[in-house]
């Protein structure tokens, strides 16, 4: 059972579950974890098989069936069922610490 997943500047978090605070957010046909900036690229999971939560300004999913983290420039990844956290990797700049452009 992995632990972590990492796609690009996106890297999922193994959770142990979903606080009860937790909103569910509503998504048509697929959860967006992120666009790019540049390109509008977006990395992605089913929305049949992937619930988005939000909590104390974080992003946490639930993953109930194996399924693909896609991304236009990447390769997909298999994610194991669970709950996740989502964390957008972050750089410094001289201006600011932003997210990484992907």
């Amino acid at each position: 059972m992995n632990e972590h997943y990492r796609q690009g500047d996106v890297l999922l978090v193994r959770i142990e579950s979903l606080p009860r605070e937790a909103t569910k957010e509503q998504h048509e046909e697929s959860v967006v974890l992120a666009y790019g900036e540049v390109t509008g690229h977006a990395h992605r999971l089913s929305a049949s098989t992937v619930s988005m939560h939000a909590w104390k300004g974080d992003k946490l999913i639930e993953v109930t069936k194996p399924t693909a983290l896609t991304h236009e420039e990447h390769s997909p990844l298999e994610i194991e069922p669970g709950f996740y956290k989502v964390v957008r990797q972050r750089e410094y700049t001289p201006e600011r610490i932003r997210n990484v452009c992907d």
